[in-house]
């Protein structure tokens, strides 16, 4: 089922204490580690699942073997992001998914290259809404519609949601242009 809450002042401590065992376990094998997804957006509504994103030279064996250590199975049938309109290599949107066992809290640690489009799309995403609260509550307004039409659909909530933050971010975009953008710097 997807439920869609307010967001939690506890996320972020959440986040922090997740992304500080993740950096003990993989070191300088993580470029950054960065709270990402809308769990990482103060007053933005979500699924109570946080998301992590690690940013690694390459995507090699050896983070497998180590995340599996602190309890992270790899989900292999998922590959690759969503891509969106315009993209011109899939190679670009490749990742790798883990998530903790059943026992754990819900999370989500999407490995992806640095330097990638799917690892700046997930940073921009990010700080775009950070600073655009219009945004923020347009987005939160389409995903609670989706969870209350589609709870039960996986599909069907994703397939309506990527086209929206597709959406945010061609304005994520221009704001990234004029503002000079760069990430914030990784908490972890």
């Amino acid at each position: 089922m997807i439920i869609i809450q307010s967001h939690q002042s506890t996320w972020r401590n959440e986040f922090l204490a997740l992304g500080s065992n993740l950096r003990q376990v993989l070191g300088e094998l993580a470029l950054r580690i960065d709270h990402i997804g809308s769990t990482s957006v103060p007053g933005l509504a979500a699924k109570d699942i946080i998301d992590i994103q690690i940013t690694v030279p390459t995507l090699e064996p050896t983070i497998v073997s180590l995340l599996a250590k602190i309890g992270y199975h790899q989900i292999q049938q998922i590959t690759q992001d969503h891509l969106p309109p315009g993209a011109s290599q899939t190679s670009g949107w490749v990742k790798w998914l883990f998530k903790p066992s059943s026992s754990h809290r819900p999370v989500n640690v999407h490995v992806r290259v640095a330097g990638q489009p799917n690892q700046r799309y997930a940073l921009l995403f990010r700080d775009y809404l950070r600073t655009h609260p219009t945004s923020v509550q347009a987005y939160a307004h389409v995903k609670l519609a989706l969870a209350k039409y589609h709870a039960d659909n996986v599909e069907a909530y994703y397939d309506v949601k990527d086209p929206v933050c597709d959406l945010i971010m061609g304005g994520a975009e221009i704001w990234a242009v004029a503002t000079l953008w760069q990430p914030s710097p990784t908490d972890c």
